[in-house]
């Protein structure tokens, strides 16, 4: 069995990620799973959430992503996602304040506020705040 396999992250407007790695994590719509060389097939969607992945030579990687699809070979990995930022992409004062509107719409008793949305968007400046500390 092989001790690797192929990783391509794709969004709409560009390839992420293209490279060799020798496992990682990534949030699926119930947890988050780890994938390993020779992992059964499958094709499952993502959540909102970190993906982190290591390199043939060790390095570790953090990506922050939102949403999409990933398909898993046993020797590729695939991900299609609406958006992913590498650390240094993600601008920390916007996701700050994206984070505050969102909680100032939860805090809200306002009956037209989407609360799921508010919600999604919250989850999201978090976790695009807590890989951006990942520097």
């Amino acid at each position: 069995m092989a001790d690797t396999f192929q990783l391509e992250i794709v969004t709409p407007a560009r390839l992420v990620v293209k490279e060799t790695v020798e496992e990682m994590q990534i949030p699926g719509l119930n947890g988050y799973m780890g994938i390993l060389p020779g992992h059964a097939p499958l094709i499952s969607e993502l959540s909102v959430g970190a993906i982190t992945y290591r390199t043939q030579g060790g390095e570790s990687h953090t990506l922050s992503v939102a949403w999409g699809f990933v398909e898993v070979l046993p020797d590729k990995v695939t991900i299609l996602a609406e958006t992913a930022e590498r650390p240094q992409e993600i601008d920390i004062a916007r996701a700050q304040k994206a984070k505050e509107r969102a909680e100032e719409r939860l805090k809200s008793n306002d009956p037209s506020i989407d609360y799921d949305r508010a919600e999604d968007a919250l989850q999201r400046a978090e976790t695009r705040l807590k890989v951006a500390a990942v520097k």
